[in-house]
């Protein structure tokens, strides 16, 4: 399953995008991560809509790549910046049949463009 949403007109540096995506402020970015139990700057633990989970975070070529180590699910969120645009994108390395959790993970991929666009400056 592949979930992608692009925000345009982005009023955020490469730099400033990188350093607030951290696992401090993920309850801040989505509403679906309740807590942060630990952080450990490229590792942690929380507290989200699937209960707490273990999250590791990775910088990657214009962006950030957190993941769920333990999920049967591998899931993933890649936010990254190009020229014109951020680009969010939630994966995971199975074909999901639940739809509850279907619509669990695209809530989870709307809290991210919502966090992600307060953070742009969009109202």
């Amino acid at each position: 399953m592949e979930l992608l949403d692009e925000i345009f007109n982005i009023n955020i540096s490469h730099n400033d995008l990188v350093n607030v995506l951290t696992i401090n402020h993920l309850p801040r970015l989505c509403n679906s991560i309740d807590t942060v139990i630990s952080d450990e700057k490229d590792k942690g633990v929380i507290y989200c809509v699937w209960g707490q989970h273990r999250i590791n975070r990775e910088e990657i070529k214009n962006g950030v790549r957190f993941y769920f180590p333990t999920c049967p699910n591998e899931l993933a969120l890649c936010v990254t910046r190009t020229q014109d645009k951020i680009s969010i994108v939630c994966t995971t390395n199975t074909e999901i049949t639940d739809d509850d959790f279907i619509d669990s993970i695209m809530e989870f991929q709307q809290d991210w463009v919502k966090g992600t666009k307060l953070i742009c400056g969009y109202a």
